[in-house]
C-alpha cells in the first residue's frame, strides 16, 4: 500500500445565489423595457429601466454584506448592465424616436439606428474601460458618465415626454443628438463624482436628512421631470468638474517660481 496521500479533485467555484438574483432581476428588467418599448408602452419601458438600476445597485452591496463576492459575479452584473443600460435604453429610444425618422427617406432613417447603435456600443465600451481600469481609478470619481446615469438621462426624457403626452414623432429631429451626446459623454474622460465617499453607516449628518427629505418630497408629487432634472444636472455636472479642476489647476503658481 503506498504511503501518499490522494490528491482530491479541485472543487469547481461555486456560484453564490442572493446577489446573483438581484443581477438576474436587473437584468429581466432591461429585457421588459425592450419588450415594452416594441409594443409602445413607453412609461413602463422608461420605470423598467430605473427598476434595473435600483436593482444593480443593491446587487453589490448584498455581496459585500453577505460576503459572497466572486469573479462571476462581476462578469455577469457587467454584462447585465450592458443589457439593462446599453441595449435597453438605445432600443427604448430607438422604437420611441429614432425609428420614425425612416419617413424622411433612407438616409434620415440610417440616421436613427446608427444613434442607437451609437449609444449601445459607447455603453459597451465604457463598462469594458470600467472593468481594465477599476484597480487603478479614483473611487471617488468616474472617468466619463456611468451606464446607469447615462441611461436614467435618456429614461425620464421618455418618461417625461409620454407623459406631456408628446410622441416621440415630434422630437425626432432632437433625439439623435442626445443619443449620441449622452453616449460620447460615457467614454468621455470628464469626471463624474460617485457619491461613493458620502456616509453610509448608521450615523449621519443632520443635513443629510434634510437633503433626502427635499429631494423625496418633490420625487413624489412628480418623479418623471424631477429625476429628469436631476439627472441632467449629474450629466452636465462631469463637464463643469473637470473644466473648474483644469481652471484652479493652472492658476496655482509652480514650486520655485518667484
Amino acid at each position: 500500500m503506498s504511503d501518499s496521500t490522494p490528491v482530491r479533485a479541485p472543487r469547481h467555484p461555486g456560484i453564490y445565489l442572493l446577489p446573483n438574483l438581484f443581477t438576474t432581476g436587473a437584468m429581466f428588467a432591461g429585457f421588459y423595457a425592450i419588450v415594452a418599448s416594441i409594443g409602445g408602452r413607453f412609461t413602463d419601458a422608461a420605470i423598467a429601466v430605473f427598476v434595473a438600476a435600483l436593482l444593480d445597485g443593491m446587487d453589490g452591496r448584498v455581496a459585500r454584506l453577505t460576503n459572497t463576492q466572486s469573479e462571476f459575479g462581476v462578469q455577469y452584473d457587467s454584462l447585465s448592465d450592458l443589457v439593462s443600460f446599453g441595449l435597453a435604453p438605445a432600443l427604448v429610444m430607438y422604437n420611441w424616436s429614432l425609428s420614425s425618422l425612416r419617413e424622411y427617406g433612407p438616409i434620415p432613417g440610417k440616421i436613427g439606428w446608427a444613434a442607437a447603435f451609437i449609444y449601445a456600443v459607447c455603453a459597451a465600451l465604457r463598462l469594458a474601460r470600467f472593468n481594465t481600469q477599476v484597480a487603478v481609478i479614483d473611487k471617488r470619481y468616474f472617468q466619463g458618465l456611468a451606464s446607469p446615469a447615462a441611461a436614467a438621462v435618456c429614461m425620464s426624457f421618455v418618461w417625461s415626454m409620454d407623459n406631456f403626452g408628446i410622441s416621440g414623432d415630434e422630437l425626432d429631429v432632437f433625439t439623435p443628438f442626445m443619443a449620441v451626446i449622452v453616449g460620447l459623454l460615457m467614454v468621455s474622460r470628464f469626471r463624474y463624482y460617485s457619491f461613493k465617499s458620502l456616509p453610509m453607516g448608521d450615523k449621519v449628518p443632520f443635513l443629510w436628512i434634510l437633503i433626502a427629505v427635499l429631494v423625496l418630497v418633490p420625487f413624489f408629487v412628480d418623479p418623471p421631470r424631477v429625476l429628469l432634472v436631476v439627472f441632467t444636472l449629474y450629466l452636465l455636472s462631469g463637464p463643469v468638474l473637470t473644466l473648474w479642476g483644469l481652471a484652479t489647476h493652472r492658476k496655482r503658481p509652480r514650486r520655485g517660481a518667484v
